[in-house]
């Protein structure tokens, strides 16, 4: 059973706000998660690359616009109660998070203490030279 009616996220349920979940499309590991906005969405679906709405800057943020490490999406995905994303990505220059590694999610939590998984990508402070 199929529905014919295409869904599209329901960006009034969070405020405007959507989560988005972003996962390499080749080894299917959890790069980050991020937000959209409407607007956001609509630019990542013409342009094939991943737009977020960035909450601290209160704007869209073209990911890799600062750093080139844009993802190129593949696939999109939206969940069954049409308010959250997955974008299936390509990640350009191998990593997602803006410390340097290839996902946000480099830090896992034992009962002993967090414990940093994953070698750096690059130098943010090479990358995001200030000034």
């Amino acid at each position: 059973m199929s529905d014919s009616a295409p869904v599209m996220p329901d960006f009034d349920k969070g405020g405007g706000l959507l989560p988005v979940v972003a996962q390499d499309a080749q080894t299917g590991q959890v790069l980050m998660l991020a937000y959209m906005n409407r607007e956001a969405f609509q630019e990542t679906v013409a342009t094939g690359r991943a737009v977020y709405y960035s909450r601290s800057r209160n704007r869209l943020w073209r990911k890799g616009e600062e750093s080139g490490h844009v993802q190129q999406v593949q696939a999109i995905y939206i969940d069954c109660d049409a308010d959250t994303i997955l974008l299936k990505v390509h990640q350009v220059g191998g990593a997602a998070c803006h410390e340097g590694y290839a996902s946000c999610f480099f830090r896992r939590w034992t009962p002993q203490g967090v414990e940093v998984e994953g070698e750096r990508v690059f130098d943010p402070e090479k990358v995001y030279k200030k000034g």
